[in-house]
């Protein structure tokens, strides 16, 4: 577009789309005079003159004139309580029924919490109340999720219409204007001032402090100059000169600008850069990436270049069509946890069209039915691994484009993968340039998107912190959520951060210890968590099968219980406490000092009904920059498996030579770390990207301190892709599965009796220790079971009376268990099973089983003093004498071992 066309600012246009809006403001029976001059406050000076002489034409009664010009200039104090309303959520309004009682299923759960049912009364009908007032004003949740349909760039018609929440552009009267003037022109409409001085009094209350000629002189000049504001967008179609393409702004802080087509052909060409530039409040305009845009670049060329937002309207035959529908909710999610641009082998950023056609493959081959991308939103900082964003309606272009993100996330569902996406809504990033953070200059809180002073920051993420109970701020961050639902069919969420989220202190130097009015006091923020439970309700409307997972350390009850009941409505939480205790053991403690008990315990420690997703080692392990304890596996620290080898990792991974001790050690106990802590540590389990191999080393994004060095920053599959490379007991049933793992450095059982539910036959389903997987196939050994032995079950004690039972099991079986391993146990089902045929059982199968299992149906938690007993799993501390020698089939001897016979101690976990 040249800049002779320029652009409309066409108010009553530019509100046809704004249902929503319209509802909020007064809509007074503008002239049809007025509506084709297409009247603005933002015009120069002529202009305006024009417009207020049109309305002194019309034919109008006093009283309508002065109540249409008041409504023209934003003076109406009911448009005045309205902005109230689509500013903030007012914490006085949500007072207004806080006596009556509120009944929630969460105290039946947990009756505990009727200490604190003020508290839930108080945040459940805060919620209710915002809600109501979203349907009220917006219509439902849903469309008020659909922000991003108004605001941003979108095609209407055969335009383009751009609208931007920037309440705090500057007030600047027009030099031309006089003050004066302003006041005299509306004195001389041939009405006295008397009446006009009742009119606003009537219309605005503040005056009625000093209801004389000079105060209503004064303060009316002062409001229509909080009008005159000046807004514009630049870009390469302008040649970044915005003096013709001038944006409009009504009561609400909203800018708008409609650009028509130039002879059919969009006036913003697609791909192309573009910004914001408002007045400063010192008079000096500045330029901002727009707070909606979809995409943002920078110049590769220029170090530490700015980003500029991009217009994203790709044609037809560039627009990425999905081709595969969603596959289903799996009844156990088994995440991969990813990283696109650290995800190839070589030093530099991989793309998004890469990770699915090398990575994706890997991951289905490996049984994941869920994806978790992280650091999809854009950030202008590369070493934030994808926390400090500054466009968050943008995908990060360093991996490509948006129609490349679709093609990846198509193709995982292709392969029956669901995708889940990392999202940080607990903070911004800083950047006052290319971030969110540049439309603060110094405004109040109710026309920012942060809290202001100190509330507004967190100090230790050097970040801004969102004002939740801010009504465009809600309209943001809810848009967000169902922007990446709609466009680019992720199947759920992780939301990062929860814990700052959740309390005021952030959970900076916070020790939480489980009492529960460290989780409801006056430290919780409330607008946050009514946040959360809006966020969940709307993504479980618009996808009812969902995945929400929130990561939170605090372990704040009812996280992860429905919204009807009176929790915040996650589906998952993050077992955040069990890759801790991994990382203290292999740090603090040697193998012979490992409890079982200890072990079991925090594998085990969860609350009832809320489900977990466990992990040995992700991405971070409760390292929040230092806000946390920090036993952090892959951000400045050693993955369990480096911590396990070190350095010989490097030389003595090679199978064409005898493994060391070390190596030896390092491969069991990583298989078995992981995969104990799969079946036993919650309802669902992730894994990051190559710690399923025990990928070595640490991840350090390129900065200063490392050369801007890549080394660290990618994933070396060659290490799994090389032939030649080979990466004390605790018994639990899940379902018909019986495990079993043996943790003792040294010593092999045979023997060994395990008590199970059902009577039967059962035969090994999964063996660690199996050559396929790097072990010595201790199991398969000449003179030892094998796999396909069948192991028949005897009955113990008396039916229906568990303390005549073996471990409370009314049958048990005897098995041989290799030191360092853990095996699995199936039933066989032999009425499907044919004369001299086997049945065979693969890996999928075992996670199929596992998939139709419900932990808290298969796996009863019974806690006591002394001895735990979890379904067939018992605890007890027997002492093993650390010098025991074994015998020469490298079984204890009984005079070794400080226990009871083999036989009374099956099931049994020991230290």
């Amino acid at each position: 577009m040249t800049k002779s066309q320029g652009g409309s600012t066409d108010t009553a246009s530019s509100l046809d789309g704004e249902r929503s809006e319209r509802r909020l403001r007064p809509e007074p029976n503008v002239p049809e005079a007025v509506e084709e001059e297409k009247c603005s406050y933002a015009l120069p000076p002529p202009r305006l003159s024009s417009c207020l002489s049109l309305l002194l034409h019309a034919e109008l009664s006093r009283w309508k004139l002065l109540k249409l010009l008041f409504t023209f200039f934003g003076l109406s104090n009911k448009a005045e309580r309205h902005f109230a309303i689509s500013s903030v959520v007012k914490e006085n309004q949500t007072m207004t029924t806080s006596t009556e009682d509120v009944q929630l299923g969460i105290f039946e759960i947990d009756p505990s919490l009727e200490k604190f049912k003020d508290h839930f009364s108080y945040r459940t009908k805060k919620y209710v109340e915002t809600e109501s007032m979203i349907k009220k004003y917006e219509g439902s949740l849903e469309a008020f999720a659909q922000g991003y349909l108004k605001f941003g760039f979108n095609r209407e018609q055969d335009s383009i219409v751009y609208r931007e929440w920037a309440p705090a552009a500057h007030v600047k009267i027009h030099r031309n204007i006089e003050k004066e003037h302003v006041f005299d022109f509306l004195v001389g409409l041939n009405h006295n001032l008397d009446g006009i001085r009742g009119c606003i009094v009537a219309h605005d209350p503040f005056l009625l402090k000093k209801p004389s000629r000079k105060s209503a002189r004064k303060k009316l000049v002062a409001r229509l100059c909080l009008l005159m504001r000046e807004a514009q967008v630049i870009g390469d179609f302008n040649g970044w000169d915005g003096s013709n393409h001038k944006m409009e702004r009504n009561e609400f802080g909203i800018w708008t600008i409609r650009i028509p087509d130039s002879g059919g052909i969009p006036s913003i060409p697609h791909n192309s850069r573009i910004k914001f530039r408002f007045k400063h409040g010192n008079g000096v305009w500045v330029d901002r990436i727009p707070a909606w845009i979809r995409f943002a670049t920078l110049d590769p060329t220029r170090f530490a270049a700015p980003y500029d937002g991009v217009y994203w309207d790709p044609p037809p035959s560039e627009r990425y069509v999905f081709k595969h529908p969603r596959p289903p909710k799996p009844a156990a999610p088994r995440i991969y946890e990813a990283h696109v641009g650290m995800s190839g082998p070589e030093p530099r950023v991989s793309t998004y069209r890469e990770f699915a056609d090398n990575a994706l493959p890997r991951i289905r081959a490996n049984n994941y039915n869920m994806v978790q991308l992280m650091a999809i939103m854009e950030h202008s900082y590369y070493g934030s691994f994808g926390y400090h964003v500054t466009n968050f309606f943008a995908v990060s272009s360093r991996s490509g484009t948006p129609e490349d993100l679709k093609y990846l996330i198509d193709k995982a569902h292709g392969l029956g993968i669901r995708v889940l996406m990392d999202v940080v809504h607990s903070h911004a990033s800083n950047n006052v340039t290319d971030g969110l953070n540049g439309f603060d200059v110094g405004q109040s809180t109710q026309e920012s998107y942060f809290h202001t002073g100190e509330r507004g920051y967190h100090k230790l993420w050097d970040s801004r912190l969102f004002n939740y109970a801010n009504w465009e701020v809600l309209r943001f961050l809810l848009s967000n959520l169902r922007w990446w639902l709609d466009e680019f069919r992720f199947d759920g969420f992780r939301f990062d951060g929860v814990t700052s989220m959740l309390y005021h202190h952030h959970g900076i130097n916070m020790a939480f210890t489980g009492n529960y009015s460290e989780y409801f006091s006056e430290a919780t923020d409330v607008d946050a968590v009514v946040y959360m439970m809006l966020a969940n309700r709307l993504v479980h409307k618009v996808l009812p099968d969902a995945t929400i997972v929130a990561e939170d350390v605090s372990g704040m009850p009812a996280l992860c219980l429905p919204v009807y009941e009176g929790g915040v409505g996650f589906d998952y939480r993050l077992a955040m406490a069990i890759p801790d205790k991994w990382i203290d053991y292999l740090k603090n403690k040697i193998d012979i000092k490992w409890s079982m008990k200890d072990i079991a315990w925090s594998l085990t420690n969860r609350r009832y009904t809320e489900k977990c997703i466990a992990y040995a080692e992700s991405h971070d392990q409760l390292d929040y920059i230092d806000s946390y304890p920090s036993s952090e596996a892959i951000v400045g620290d050693k993955t369990i498996s480096f911590l396990l080898m070190d350095k010989e990792m490097y030389s003595g991974m090679s199978n064409l030579k005898p493994a060391s001790p070390l190596i030896d050690r390092g491969i069991s106990l990583h298989k078995m770390i992981h995969f104990i802590t799969m079946a036993l540590g919650g309802e669902g389990y992730l894994n990051f990207m190559g710690n399923e191999f025990g990928h070595p080393e640490w991840i350090d994004f390129p900065r200063e301190g490392n050369g801007w060095s890549y080394d660290k920053c990618r994933r070396q599959w060659n290490l799994v892709d090389t032939d030649h490379l080979r990466y004390k007991v605790i018994v639990f049933e899940r379902g018909d599965l019986v495990f079993v793992f043996n943790f003792h450095p040294e010593n092999t059982y045979s023997g060994y009796k395990v008590g199970c539910d059902l009577p039967g036959k059962y035969r090994v389903a999964l063996d660690s220790d199996a050559p396929e997987f790097g072990g010595h196939g201790q199991l398969v050994m000449p003179l030892h079971v094998g796999h396909d032995v069948d192991h028949f079950t005897t009955p113990e004690g008396i039916p229906g009376v568990p303390e005549t039972n073996f471990n409370n099991r009314p049958n048990s079986f005897q098995i041989l268990s290799p030191a360092r391993t853990c095996t699995v146990y199936y039933k066989v089902d032999e009425t499907a099973e044919q004369p001299g045929e086997e049945t065979a059982i693969t890996e999928t199968t075992v996670s199929g089983i596992l998939d139709q299992s419900e932990a808290y149906e298969t796996t009863e938690i019974l806690l006591g003093e002394e001895t735990t007993e979890i379904a067939t799993l018992a605890l007890d501390d027997s002492k093993i004498d650390e010098t025991a020698e074994l015998s020469s089939d490298n079984r204890p001897t009984e005079d070794s071992l400080d226990q009871a016979p083999l036989e009374d101690r099956s099931g049994e976990i020991r230290d």
